[in-house]
């Protein structure tokens, strides 16, 4: 079983380390593209690749070091370190997205000619290049295989866009279309960086999960017959994926210290297969004891 997790956990790996560095190849190719044909469009579209491309990247560390384990220092391990690439990220693509704004406004006022058909061939290879980071992710097993390949799949139906609006000025004289493009991609790239941002900020104020009711654990948790109460319930999240549960549990007088072990490894198999929470902590106390802490509720 072992072996097996291993396995599937290199594969992954090597799957992002490859999308990782087509995209990179190519991220590179579009700034240098973007500049000789004098589009914006493209150049909007190097940016979102760049942020994809430190997606990529981060993901492909971030997953060679996700069993990595947990020291004197970071006792919960090393999962929260994504969090700190997502951070960085998103200040470069906002960076980036407001520089495209600032440079398509007045291009739209005063309409600059692009070279359509180099921005028509960038596009196919961008289709192309993305297309193939997709189908070497298609079918992934881990979850950042998944998300990665939602990214690329974006990134795909970009340049469709692109590859239409250079065809279109390929037959109209209609130069301001490249402008308004790279305006709609920036506010594309924004939308998803605030999305992004404001999961970030919930796991790092130790929010509980979206997904996840703590009313509705509390409900399930009070269905065991000998737990006559719940309090000091916590529930936050490592890294949007790792979700922690604290909790105090009043129980019945008369249970022995194995009852109390078989009640433990009971609520835990129902908090995990129910609510997939994976860091469970139960503290077991009676009806007349005070648990000590001030602000205990």
């Amino acid at each position: 079983m072992g072996h097996n997790h291993n396995h599937h956990h290199d594969s992954s790996s090597k799957n992002i380390g490859i999308a990782f560095f087509l995209n990179l190849f190519f991220t590179i190719i579009e700034f240098i593209g973007g500049f000789y044909t004098n589009s914006l469009a493209i150049t909007s579209d190097a940016i979102h690749d760049l942020g994809d491309s430190l997606s990529l990247g981060m993901a492909w560390c971030f997953q060679k070091i996700s069993n990595k384990k947990a020291s004197q220092t970071y006792s919960y391990g090393f999962k929260r370190f994504s969090l700190l690439g997502a951070i960085i990220n998103s200040v470069i693509l906002l960076i980036g997205s407001f520089f495209i704004i600032s440079e398509a406004i007045p291009r739209i006022i005063n309409p600059e000619a692009s070279d359509a058909k180099g921005m028509m061939w960038l596009a196919i290879l961008g289709i192309i290049v993305n297309g193939a980071a997709v189908l070497k992710l298609k079918g992934g097993t881990s979850i950042n295989e998944r998300v990665v390949s939602l990214h690329l799949l974006e990134d795909v139906l970009g340049w469709v866009a692109v590859l239409i609006a250079s065809v279109v000025m390929q037959f109209w004289h209609v130069p301001v279309l490249d402008p308004i493009l790279s305006i709609l991609i920036a506010l594309f790239i924004l939308y998803n960086v605030f999305k992004n941002g404001k999961e970030s900020i919930r796991i790092i104020l130790q929010g509980a999960p979206m997904e996840i009711s703590v009313d509705a654990i509390q409900t399930k948790i009070l269905q065991h017959k000998k737990i006559k109460n719940i309090h000091d319930c916590h529930l936050w999240s490592m890294d949007g994926e790792y979700n922690v549960f604290t909790a105090h549990l009043i129980i019945e007088e008369s249970l022995n210290n194995e009852e109390k072990i078989i009640l433990k490894k009971e609520v835990r198999k129902i908090l995990h297969g129910d609510f997939h929470l994976e860091h469970i902590t139960l503290e077991l106390e009676l009806a007349n004891e005070d648990c000590g802490y001030i602000d205990c509720v």
